[in-house]
């Protein structure tokens, strides 16, 4: 039995994941960004190892996110499933940053860093990483004319290199990014054609499974079947100049005290 923490579990596949863990036996901690939105949780959170509220487009409260999920124990796992897609304008977060690169990217690089260090490490990504560009001047859109499609992403190529930098930076952890598909959740859309299922038994498959397919890192998944991500993900250069990036924006570093 494994104990694993899901950002972003109130719908779509962090409440497919959560169920799905559960009922296997795990204990789970659920997460929701209001009291008003854990509200959804009511019927599995009674039987969840705990319920977490906190808003990821504010450092702070992500922080209290960390804080909370120590306090109930370290973790085995933590799924960063929580993500939004394509927003009308960059949005000005509490911290200034634009809202898409706030939850997609700073949140669960934040959470990495405070959340005691897990067994293995699933991060949601998407095929539209590679339409993501590699050139990290203006992450943060605060100089180019705002585009919902292009800066959803660069999110998902930021992610995707991050999990593969985590894989190379901490080698007794197993990190992974995982693309859920084109599935039919509130993101996705109701005419989304590939296989809800599919879509979330991948990162539960490799947050607990025993099976020895699954205890690999630094992959890139699809419906369980490892596939290729853009060139920029396995770059060594790039995952450093993000990371390093990541840092500036945050004002905190991932791997300086850590390994």
């Amino acid at each position: 039995m494994s104990r694993i923490f899901i950002t972003g579990s109130t719908d779509g596949l962090g409440l497919a994941a959560a169920r799905t863990l559960m009922k296997e036996g795990h204990e789970v901690v659920l997460h929701a960004r209001s009291r008003e939105r854990a509200s959804a949780l009511a019927e599995i959170s009674p039987t969840a190892l705990g319920l977490v509220i906190g808003d990821l487009t504010s450092a702070t409260e992500t922080r209290s996110i960390a804080e909370q999920v120590n306090a109930i124990g370290r973790m085995d796992a933590v799924i960063h499933n929580a993500g939004i897609y394509l927003e009308r304008s960059r949005g000005e977060t509490p911290d200034g940053h634009a809202k898409t690169l706030a939850v997609n990217v700073l949140a669960p690089y934040l959470l990495t860093t405070w959340i005691t260090r897990p067994d293995r490490l699933v991060y949601l990504t998407s095929g539209m990483h590679r339409s993501g560009s590699r050139a990290l001047d203006d992450i943060d859109w605060k100089k180019r004319p705002w585009n919902a499609s292009q800066a959803y992403s660069e999110s998902k190529l930021y992610i995707a290199t991050l999990a593969a930098a985590i894989a190379r930076h901490w080698p007794d952890v197993f990190s992974n990014a995982v693309d859920p598909g084109w599935v039919p959740t509130k993101m996705g859309g109701a005419g989304a054609p590939d296989d809800l299922e599919m879509g979330h038994l991948t990162q539960t498959w490799l947050a607990a499974s025993d099976a020895e397919a699954a205890k690999v890192s630094g992959g890139y998944w699809y419906h369980r079947q490892q596939r290729e991500a853009s060139a920029e993900v396995a770059d060594r250069a790039f995952q450093d100049a993000l990371v390093e990036k990541l840092a500036e924006l945050t004002g905190v570093p991932l791997f300086a005290e850590r390994g």
